[in-house]
């Protein structure tokens, strides 16, 4: 994503500061436009989806966060006293919101810059699969959270098995069904192209096994979306 275009973190300060509800737009070569209403990313807990709730209810001891957006995650985890929160966001203008809404500890940083740091539970939400960007990064992926998580540590990642979108077999083709590009626009900026992932829960499991991970689906949607917790055999 251009990193010049602040897209999310200005729509984010648009909405906290002046109750701007100009919604961000997504385009992708596959898809027609759709959209992220900005107010969604103010959500409050009973107005998650039963995937974030259970996500949000099986973190423990010290969280990182990946990809906080508002803050919206971590001001439910700070108000148990059993749980330490690092929020994190590649975002300044999300990071600033956050820490107004009361983040205390949130950081303008991308997840696979992050070192010297433990953590429990690693919290990829809103298809958190997406920041690996292709099936190649998985491998690189995968390692880095073994530098990042304790012993006995976990991911909460959700994700979503894109096939029901394909009304006939797909074509065979050396990209993965579930690999996409996107670029996202609000008001009169655009972003760069940027790549994203979602996969099915049959490849993570397979990716996870290979590169020494165990994964279990804790809750499935209506929608092909699902939450897995992945350890560390």
């Amino acid at each position: 994503m251009d990193k010049n275009k602040d897209i999310f973190g200005n729509a984010i300060k648009a909405f906290y500061e002046e109750n701007d509800r100009t919604n961000i737009n997504v385009h992708s070569p596959d898809f027609d436009d759709d959209i992220i209403p900005t107010e969604y990313l103010f959500r409050d807990f009973n107005e998650m989806p039963k995937i974030e709730q259970k996500a949000l209810l099986s973190c423990q001891g010290k969280v990182l966060d990946v990809g906080c957006g508002a803050g919206s995650h971590a001001l439910y985890l700070q108000k148990n006293e059993n749980l330490k929160v690092h929020a994190i966001d590649t975002s300044p203008g999300a990071i600033e919101i956050a820490r107004k809404r009361g983040v205390v500890n949130a950081s303008c940083q991308d997840f696979f810059s992050i070192e010297n740091e433990k953590f429990n539970t690693i919290l990829m939400l809103m298809n958190g699969s997406g920041i690996i960007g292709k099936l190649e990064n998985l491998k690189n992926f995968f390692n880095h959270c073994k530098s990042l998580l304790k012993e006995g540590g976990k991911i909460l990642m959700d994700s979503s098995d894109l096939i029901y979108l394909f009304d006939d077999e797909i074509e065979a083709s050396e990209k993965y069904y579930g690999e996409f590009e996107f670029r996202v626009s609000y008001k009169e900026e655009t972003s760069e192209s940027f790549d994203w992932l979602y996969i099915d829960p049959e490849l993570l499991e397979k990716y996870a096994s290979e590169n020494g991970f165990e994964t279990e689906i804790l809750i499935t949607g209506e929608n092909y979306e699902y939450l897995a917790c992945l350890k560390i055999k």
